[in-house]
């Protein structure tokens, strides 16, 4: 066995065996697989798909390419969430310290950014001191101690994956059904959770650009969780616009922030409170979906969830004076208005050309080597479905290159497109898919 013939039988549009999937996932991790070579496949992959069988062994392989983290000792059902990606996602720096806040235990790995969308980790590491590589067992007692620790994924879990997730990114790989699934679904079952939650973004700032793919992916991580006894629900959401206002890290920490102290925006919160509401039904709390919103409000209203966000941040090493005070956030050097044109009605903003604008600003990462610029980003103060005058101010460009700025302006207003007619507001949550 070989890595020319498995690379020349995808690219032929064949069926891999288990062997030949264990194969090449053994081999590059190890290094004995160059990156060019597991980026052929992986483009092969892309093209050609995968069966449900090939999927399942590449996700097996892929989490069993490390160790898998044992969470037994905690005694308590961990739930664990996960997002496929989107722009201004903020979700997981409100929700998970909300949850926790409820009582449910919560050890979150977390990824960074990916193609125009953005990542936890390097949100979370905009905070400064705040650390996301940590010891497993340093990982484990902080759930312990304080129920909740969210770090970037260890190399000793799922290793493959952290090889290929930065490998997709770097050859334009990233809208892929067996990709994501094996992805997602091989950093779950690594990472020790009982039950798992799933963020499916669908719309023209996610991977899913619509909603048969999005149930495709979904019903393909059910039924590897299925096969893996994980109870898996998958929560489809909207991002056809940016989800909240700020899009770029530090710009969404701030926003995360405001949010935790009751500055709530209308998107985001409907996505936190219908995450939440399953994460605690999954975790045992209470079946009623309504109920467990009124829990979750109740613990934002009264200052609980962000008391639990000071807590992860402070045990983690976290300056949690910049949490105490955003204006303590270092600010790019350049942040300038960008005024409308016209007057009338918003119909569309194009989450991913807004996600590739930031990108392109700093606010994520174009090559997989490449560092991200904390500060950078882009601040959306518009939603579909406004109005907008002539001279009133859409959003600004935050930057630390003052040759971007002009180029950028013109291209977000030409990102927000602005219409004669009223338009209806963009529906948040588009469909439940439970196991």
């Amino acid at each position: 066995m070989n890595i020319l013939n498995i690379i020349a039988k995808k690219r032929d549009n064949n069926k891999l065996s288990k062997e030949e999937i264990d194969y090449f996932i053994k081999n590059y991790t190890n290094g004995l697989i160059t990156d060019y070579q597991a980026a052929a496949l992986i483009m092969a992959i892309y093209i050609n798909g995968m069966s449900d069988e090939e999927i399942a062994n590449l996700t097996l392989a892929m989490a069993y390419s490390g160790e898998i983290l044992d969470l037994s000792t905690l005694n308590k059902t961990i739930v664990d969430k996960h997002s496929t990606g989107g722009v201004g996602d903020k979700v997981s720096l409100i929700l998970l310290p909300l949850v926790a806040s409820t009582g449910v235990y919560v050890a979150k790995m977390s990824g960074r950014g990916l193609g125009f969308t953005g990542g936890t980790v390097d949100k979370l590491e905009s905070i400064p001191g705040y650390k996301t590589f940590i010891p497993t067992k340093e990982f484990i007692s902080n759930v312990e101690d304080i129920g909740i620790s969210m770090i970037s994924q260890t190399l000793d879990l799922a290793p493959a994956d952290k090889k290929i997730y930065a490998l997709r990114d770097a050859i334009s790989c990233v809208e892929s059904i067996p990709l994501i699934a094996s992805s997602i679904m091989s950093k779950k079952i690594a990472s020790g959770a009982d039950k798992i939650l799933l963020d499916v973004t669908v719309g023209k700032g996610a991977f899913m650009k619509n909603i048969q793919d999005a149930e495709k992916l979904s019903n393909e991580m059910i039924q590897i969780g299925k096969a893996v006894n994980k109870e898996t629900i998958c929560v489809l959401t909207n991002m056809e616009q940016p989800l909240g206002y700020a899009i770029g890290n530090s710009l969404e920490v701030i926003e995360a922030i405001q949010f935790l102290k009751g500055n709530y925006i209308k998107d985001l919160k409907e996505v936190v409170l219908e995450l939440g509401a399953y994460m605690l039904k999954l975790a045992g709390k209470g079946k009623d979906i309504i109920q467990n919103k009124n829990v979750l409000q109740t613990n934002l209203d009264n200052g609980k969830a962000y008391e639990k966000f000071l807590q992860l941040i402070e045990n983690q090493n976290g300056d949690i004076s910049y949490i105490q005070n955003i204006e303590k956030f270092k600010k790019a050097k350049y942040i300038e208005p960008v005024y409308s044109n016209n007057t009338g009605f918003i119909y569309e903003i194009n989450a991913q050309e807004m996600g590739k604008l930031a990108c392109c600003l700093g606010a994520g990462r174009i090559k997989k080597e490449d560092n991200i610029d904390y500060e950078a980003g882009i601040v959306c103060l518009k939603k579909i479905g406004d109005m907008v005058r002539e001279n009133e101010i859409l959003g600004y460009i935050h930057s630390n290159k003052k040759d971007d700025l002009d180029k950028a302006k013109h291209q977000f207003l030409d990102i927000i497109k602005v219409g004669d007619k009223a338009q209806k507001g963009e529906q948040t949550i588009l469909k439940i898919i439970e196991t």
